[in-house]
């Protein structure tokens, strides 16, 4: 039944693999734990979404999911797959944003850096620069499913993509993407964007879209939007949650933040890649304060589990982070059992696509269950 779902010929497998993410959910990981882990009806909580492929396979299998996502990319992603606009709607604002595009003067293309040009086209960036001042991803269903599909397609490969040769799911540094792409003398693709887009969403939409349970994903600090998911529990509007399905961000591995610097550029940031000083939004070097962060964000879930809640954590099998997230959640959770999955990698992962060539040990699924649940479990895989 999962695989079928996850098909391209549905419509729930063609939305389910909106956008490229660093780091993301295996979508038939997710379908297979929410299956096996939750039954129909039932309430599923993520406070680490990420692009909500959690999230995405608890709606998909008439589930209720809520999920948390800090990273606007991401959370940008979930909230459209959840709930895309009608494809007329956006057809006509991407006509739109191309008659905008006509109309940008070439002076607000100059104050752009050197990168850009060496990226896109003139007329692709008049028509990205164009629908990063007007879109309004935020509030407007129709602008947010655009622009989602222009996050898709903003960098990557030249045959699939607006950019000149890039990886999709991380933005190299600009100065290095210049010299590689000077090296080879490779330039922009030369293409048509309005056309380029109706394409993606003539093809994205063409199995319709997707028969999914009311769920959502939310925009923000789960330290501090754990809060309204505890009021809403409390008073009634959402039932306790029968399963808490998550990977928190690992300790030391990647900062989200600079790696998307290209999108997050198109959603309003800054030019060039930058590294934020705000909490919880770099690439937890402290391990005083990762400690902090799973003891905080356990902590505050564990208030809107139900008593016979199952939680289902993958985290890295380096010592210091299955350590910490083991510690973290026994102390929290002193009255389940812990079951640990060893996933070892079977191919080359992400980091050492990107240089790093230590040998990394893989992940590790950590499955709580009540005590009560007794020989009932079965482990997947």
């Amino acid at each position: 039944m999962t695989h079928e779902l996850l098909k391209l010929s549905t419509a729930t497998g063609r939305w389910s693999g909106v956008g490229p993410y660093y780091a993301m959910f295996p979508r038939e990981f997710a379908f297979d734990v929410v299956e096996q882990y939750s039954e129909t009806g039932q309430y599923i909580l993520d406070p680490f979404a990420g692009r909500a492929t959690s999230i995405y396979a608890a709606a998909a299998l008439q589930r209720y999911g809520y999920g948390i996502e800090i990273n606007p990319v991401g959370w940008l992603y979930g909230r459209v797959k959840l709930d895309p606009a009608p494809k007329d709607r956006v057809l006509s604002r991407n006509n739109k944003l191309g008659e905008i595009a006509n109309n940008i003067l070439k002076d607000e293309l100059t104050t752009l850096p050197e990168f850009f040009f060496s990226c896109y086209t003139e007329e692709v960036l008049r028509y990205l620069v164009a629908a990063r001042k007007v879109l309004s991803w935020r509030r407007s269903p129709t602008d947010a499913t655009i622009m989602a599909i222009i996050l898709v397609h903003l960098h990557g490969k030249r045959e699939t993509s607006f950019s000149n040769q890039m990886r999709q799911g991380k933005a190299m540094h600009p100065d290095y993407s210049i010299r590689w792409w000077q090296e080879r003398n490779m330039l922009p693709p030369d293409i048509n964007p309005v056309e380029f887009m109706e394409k993606r969403i003539d093809w994205r939409y063409a199995k319709g879209m997707p028969k999914l349970e009311n769920s959502k994903v939310i925009f923000g600090d789960s330290t501090l939007k754990l809060r309204e998911i505890i009021k809403m529990v409390l008073s009634g509007e959402t039932q306790p949650f029968n399963l808490l399905f998550t990977s928190p961000p690992y300790y030391g591995i990647t900062n989200y933040y600079y790696d998307q610097w290209l999108r997050l550029w198109m959603l309003g940031g800054n030019d060039r890649p930058t590294w934020t000083g705000e909490k919880w939004k770099g690439k937890f070097e402290s391990k005083e304060d990762y400690h902090s962060l799973l003891s905080i964000i356990f902590q505050k879930c564990a208030e809107v589990m139900a008593n016979d809640a199952i939680v289902y954590v993958r985290t890295d099998a380096r010592p210091f982070t299955l350590e910490t997230t083991k510690k973290v959640l026994a102390r929290i959770f002193p009255n389940k059992s812990m079951e640990m999955l060893a996933r070892p990698f079977e191919k080359e992962t992400q980091t050492a696509l990107y240089g790093d060539k230590a040998v990394k040990p893989g992940e590790v699924d950590i499955i709580m269950y009540p005590y009560c649940f007794g020989n009932e479990k079965e482990s997947i895989g």
